[in-house]
Protein backbone atom coordinates (compact mmCIF):
# COMPACT_ATOMS: atom_id res chain seq x y z
CA UNK A 1 0.00 0.00 0.00
CA UNK A 2 1.49 3.11 -1.08
CA UNK A 3 1.83 6.30 1.61
CA UNK A 4 -0.36 9.34 1.05
CA UNK A 5 2.14 12.28 0.82
CA UNK A 6 -0.26 14.71 0.50
CA UNK A 7 0.67 17.38 3.34
CA UNK A 8 -1.24 18.64 6.25
CA UNK A 9 -2.75 21.84 5.68
CA UNK A 10 -0.89 23.67 8.02
CA UNK A 11 2.38 22.57 6.31
CA UNK A 12 1.13 22.95 3.32
CA UNK A 13 3.40 26.28 0.98
CA UNK A 14 3.06 27.06 -2.91
CA UNK A 15 6.15 25.58 -3.52
CA UNK A 16 5.81 27.59 -7.14
CA UNK A 17 3.37 30.70 -6.89
CA UNK A 18 0.22 29.52 -9.34
CA UNK A 19 -1.30 31.83 -11.48
CA UNK A 20 -5.10 31.47 -11.54
CA UNK A 21 -4.51 30.23 -14.78
CA UNK A 22 -2.96 26.94 -13.86
CA UNK A 23 -5.04 26.64 -10.77
CA UNK A 24 -7.97 26.96 -12.91
CA UNK A 25 -6.21 24.39 -15.55
CA UNK A 26 -5.54 21.96 -12.74
CA UNK A 27 -9.50 22.01 -11.53
CA UNK A 28 -10.68 21.93 -14.73
CA UNK A 29 -8.63 18.95 -15.02
CA UNK A 30 -11.02 17.28 -12.11
CA UNK A 31 -13.90 18.70 -13.32
CA UNK A 32 -15.26 15.31 -15.15
CA UNK A 33 -16.85 12.26 -13.10
CA UNK A 34 -14.09 10.22 -15.20
CA UNK A 35 -11.18 12.01 -14.46
CA UNK A 36 -12.15 12.43 -10.91
CA UNK A 37 -12.57 8.69 -10.48
CA UNK A 38 -9.45 8.30 -12.15
CA UNK A 39 -6.98 10.79 -10.13
CA UNK A 40 -8.82 8.59 -7.03
CA UNK A 41 -8.06 5.59 -8.36
CA UNK A 42 -4.42 6.19 -8.49
CA UNK A 43 -4.43 8.02 -5.11
CA UNK A 44 -5.57 4.99 -3.22
CA UNK A 45 -3.78 2.31 -5.32
CA UNK A 46 -0.68 4.15 -6.05
CA UNK A 47 0.62 3.93 -9.83
CA UNK A 48 -0.07 1.18 -12.07
CA UNK A 49 -0.04 0.41 -15.99
CA UNK A 50 -2.80 1.91 -18.50
CA UNK A 51 -4.33 -1.43 -18.42
CA UNK A 52 -4.60 -2.60 -14.98
CA UNK A 53 -6.09 1.13 -14.49
CA UNK A 54 -8.63 0.54 -17.05
CA UNK A 55 -9.64 -2.53 -15.49
CA UNK A 56 -9.65 -0.78 -11.79
CA UNK A 57 -12.40 1.30 -12.89
CA UNK A 58 -14.23 -0.51 -15.50
CA UNK A 59 -13.42 1.51 -19.03
CA UNK A 60 -12.85 1.16 -22.00
CA UNK A 61 -8.83 2.20 -22.83
CA UNK A 62 -9.18 4.50 -25.33
CA UNK A 63 -11.51 6.70 -23.00
CA UNK A 64 -9.04 6.02 -20.17
CA UNK A 65 -6.20 7.58 -22.84
CA UNK A 66 -8.88 10.52 -23.76
CA UNK A 67 -9.11 11.15 -19.95
CA UNK A 68 -5.39 9.99 -18.79
CA UNK A 69 -4.44 13.34 -21.15
CA UNK A 70 -6.61 15.60 -19.90
CA UNK A 71 -5.03 14.34 -16.17
CA UNK A 72 -1.89 14.65 -17.53
CA UNK A 73 -2.25 18.30 -19.20
CA UNK A 74 -3.40 19.46 -15.85
CA UNK A 75 -0.19 18.31 -14.51
CA UNK A 76 -2.26 15.80 -11.96
CA UNK A 77 -1.13 12.22 -13.36
CA UNK A 78 3.03 11.38 -14.31
CA UNK A 79 3.62 8.74 -16.44
CA UNK A 80 7.04 6.74 -17.10
CA UNK A 81 7.89 3.91 -19.27
CA UNK A 82 8.71 0.68 -17.81
CA UNK A 83 9.48 -1.69 -20.25
CA UNK A 84 6.60 -1.91 -22.75
CA UNK A 85 4.31 -0.30 -20.50
CA UNK A 86 3.57 3.08 -19.54
CA UNK A 87 2.83 3.29 -15.35
CA UNK A 88 0.60 6.42 -14.46
CA UNK A 89 1.10 8.52 -10.72
CA UNK A 90 -0.98 10.70 -8.95
CA UNK A 91 1.35 13.93 -9.24
CA UNK A 92 1.08 14.85 -5.01
CA UNK A 93 3.76 18.08 -6.09
CA UNK A 94 0.68 19.31 -8.03
CA UNK A 95 -1.98 18.56 -5.94
CA UNK A 96 -0.66 20.14 -2.95
CA UNK A 97 0.79 22.86 -5.30
CA UNK A 98 -3.06 23.67 -5.77
CA UNK A 99 -4.35 23.17 -2.33
CA UNK A 100 -1.46 25.69 -0.93
CA UNK A 101 -2.67 28.02 -3.69
CA UNK A 102 -6.16 27.53 -2.61
CA UNK A 103 -5.53 28.27 1.29
CA UNK A 104 -2.71 30.60 1.24
CA UNK A 105 -5.18 33.33 2.28
CA UNK A 106 -7.45 31.23 4.20
CA UNK A 107 -8.73 32.07 7.19
CA UNK A 108 -7.14 35.58 7.53
CA UNK A 109 -3.51 33.97 6.44
CA UNK A 110 -4.03 31.24 9.28
CA UNK A 111 -4.34 28.22 7.22
CA UNK A 112 -4.10 25.90 10.11
CA UNK A 113 -7.59 27.03 11.06
CA UNK A 114 -8.93 25.59 8.04
CA UNK A 115 -8.13 21.94 8.90
CA UNK A 116 -11.54 22.04 10.57
CA UNK A 117 -12.96 21.98 7.27
CA UNK A 118 -10.28 20.32 4.97
CA UNK A 119 -9.66 17.04 6.90
CA UNK A 120 -11.08 13.89 5.23
CA UNK A 121 -13.48 12.28 7.40
CA UNK A 122 -13.62 8.71 8.33
CA UNK A 123 -16.25 8.25 6.19
CA UNK A 124 -14.79 9.87 3.10
CA UNK A 125 -11.51 7.86 4.22
CA UNK A 126 -13.17 4.48 3.34
CA UNK A 127 -15.39 5.29 0.45
CA UNK A 128 -13.90 3.76 -2.63
CA UNK A 129 -12.72 5.81 -5.47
Amino acid sequence: MQVNPLLPLSQIKPMTKLTVQDATQTLAGLANEMRLKIFKTLVVKGGMPAGELADAIDVQPSTLSFHLKDLHHARLVTRRKAGRQVIYAANFDALNELLGYLVDDCCGGNPELCIRIATPTVANRNRPA
